[in-house]
């Protein structure tokens, strides 16, 4: 009988023993699934908070309903029934100390047709003409490890990547554009320029594809995200989950490893499972052979703050879910959502329920940022609250959380680090596997597939093809 043992609990880790406990029963296995977290909860950064009347997530707040494997999996879980999706509307970025409307059928500020280019209220008639190069000029050079931010400005100019992309995609992707790769953002750019000679004519032929569920693009759970996790634990029945035990040290033995826990006991292994921070993971293995590689990965910080007002939702402009703020703004958050509007759910007496974020892009306002107390950081979100919207008076309730150096920030080079890291550690630890945000892509339906092919790939191992 083997035993896989997978090494942290959020998403990833819960993914990979949800589909391993599936093989395993199809196949009638023996195979032992231990599942090993350090907190005395399962989520990682999955967490849903009530607080009176509103319903806060503490970390990524829903996943991207048309990725691979999302519809399948919340299926499998009998959650349909508590699934619920964003409400559309405009979302808009605060440019020139104004609200302006990023423009109907575009994808990540992105144009899908001449008519959503011209409409664009960010951009000026020369920086729109600009972009119409697009459709004349061909891509000789670019490949998917390119720059993204290089790719769109030579294709569709400066000011529209500056006023009307770069605002958007750098807030999803956590970095500035020129230290992002197409691969590790949006790939399918590159093949639509090779293909139709335009990116504005290939998102306009695959408009389907980003415009599915009328514009309904995420999904969340009437009581929060974290219905996906308990849902998930709940059905892990042929699952041992340790909780709050902390891995203190992995050692290798014939054919396997044994596990040091901080509970003074221990486990044989055949399989690690390391979907942990890419920092656990590496303090973990401690080794000289491996440290190169795991220290060309980074991570960047983010600090998410909940304000919630006995205010009704009315008060916000029509037909909106939120706005980012570009680089050099006098507001000092870099994006608000306007969570009861987006997320009806999330406020029982449609009461105003805002969510902002403080980025680390740049470090200096960020440290500052991160010394304040709570109630501090409360104060600057409603200064950015009442210059941005006009909108003051006390909360009722709040939130705050800081994600320190915990956010993976994928650069140029990426693809090639996680290849040679993963070249190292097949030869030196055979049968250890690395798996999760860190690696592989970090939205929660990336974690969801990451859990899922690591499953596959050890019971393939493990008993042959399935």
């Amino acid at each position: 009988m083997n035993t896989v043992v997978v090494i942290g609990g959020g998403i990833t880790g819960l993914s990979t023993m949800y589909y391993l406990q599936k093989l395993k029963k199809n196949s009638k296995s023996d195979m032992k699934l231990i599942l090993i977290e350090a907190n005395k909860t399962l989520g990682g950064k999955i967490h849903s908070v009530s607080n009176g009347p509103f319903i806060m997530e503490t970390g990524a707040d829903s996943i991207v309903a048309r990725k691979q494997g999302v519809a399948e999996l919340i299926d499998e879980l009998n959650l349909h029934n508590e699934m619920v999706n964003n409400a559309t509307g405009k979302s808009y970025i605060y440019h020139n100390n104004q609200l302006k409307p990023i423009p109907d059928d575009t994808v990540f500020g992105i144009p899908m047709s001449k008519e959503a280019l011209f409409s664009s209220e960010l951009i000026s008639e020369d920086g729109k003409k600009e972009a119409l190069k697009d459709f004349s000029t061909k891509n000789t050079s670019f490949t998917k490890d390119s720059s993204i931010g290089l790719f769109l400005e030579t294709f569709l100019g400066k000011e529209i990547v500056k006023n009307q992309i770069a605002p958007v995609l750098s807030g999803v992707y956590s970095g500035k554009l020129n230290e992002l790769t197409l691969a590790t953002t949006l790939p399918y750019l590159l093949d639509y320029k090779n293909e139709y000679g335009s990116i504005i004519k290939g998102l306009s032929e695959n408009k389907e594809k980003f415009q599915s569920a009328g514009n309904k693009k995420f999904v969340s759970f009437k009581n929060g995200l974290s219905t996906i996790i308990d849902r998930m634990e709940e059905s892990l029945t042929d699952v041992d989950i340790l909780k709050g035990v902390k891995v203190n040290k992995i050692s290798p033995r014939q054919n396997g490893y044994t596990l040091q826990l901080s509970n003074q006991e221990s486990i044989d292994t055949d399989y690690i499972v390391l979907s942990t921070p890419h920092t656990v993971a590496q303090n973990l293995l401690e080794d000289e052979k491996l440290d190169h590689d795991f220290n060309q990965l980074t991570n960047s910080s983010l600090i998410s703050v909940y304000v919630g007002f006995d205010i009704l939702d009315e008060n916000l402009p029509a037909d909106g879910t939120g706005f980012i703020v570009p680089e050099n703004s006098h507001l000092i958050c870099d994006a608000c959502t306007w969570t009861s509007r987006k997320w009806t759910h999330t406020s029982k007496n449609r009461n105003l329920l805002f969510r902002l974020f403080y980025k680390n892009t740049d470090s200096t306002k960020f440290n500052y940022l991160n010394s304040l107390s709570k109630q501090d950081l409360i104060q600057v979100a409603l200064k950015d609250i009442k210059m941005s919207l006009g909108i003051s008076g006390e909360p009722i309730c709040s939130e705050v959380t800081k994600w320190t150096e915990n956010m993976p920030k994928y650069h140029l080079t990426h693809r090639e680090t996680i290849d040679s890291l993963n070249d190292t550690l097949s030869n030196q630890y055979p049968n250890i596997i690395l798996a999760g945000c860190s690696y592989y892509g970090v939205g929660i339906a990336d974690c969801i597939l990451s859990g899922k092919n690591t499953a596959y790939t050890i019971f393939n191992k493990n008993e042959g093809a399935y």
